[in-house]
């Protein structure tokens, strides 16, 4: 069974976000390293990025599959994780302790098209 955390936010894609303020880390779920396999390469936005909830922002790849990744809110990219770049299985290793993103919110209301913990463990089983 993968790990999911409580005090996150999730989407129906495999992307969470854990909110700080007016910021929100964005990463891959514990659901999603497992299906990809050993991670290989993160495909991830600049500093200064416009993301947007439920629009593409990168892509995850595995010896076995790529994968598109989804962002879970909306704002400019602030931080990208740039320990991904040289060492993507990172994620594999622990997907919620090693964010993709770090992204200054542009619409805080978004949290609520996202699931909680309990509706997003609901979907993975």
């Amino acid at each position: 069974m993968s790990k999911v955390l409580d005090g996150l936010r999730y989407a129906e894609s495999h992307e969470w976000v854990k909110v700080e303020g007016e910021f929100g880390y964005v990463g891959i779920t514990d659901y999603a390293q497992h299906q990809l396999g050993n991670i290989v390469y993160v495909d991830m936005p600049e500093v200064d990025d416009e993301v947007t909830q439920g629009e593409e922002f990168g892509a995850v790849e595995s010896v076995k599959a790529a994968s598109d990744l989804i962002s879970p809110v909306s704002g400019t990219v602030v931080e990208i994780n740039e320990k991904l770049e040289d060492a993507p299985e990172a994620l594999n290793e622990d997907a919620y302790a090693n964010w993709i993103f770090k992204v200054k919110l542009s619409d805080p209301s978004e949290m609520d098209n996202l699931m909680d913990a309990a509706a997003y463990e609901a979907i993975c089983e």
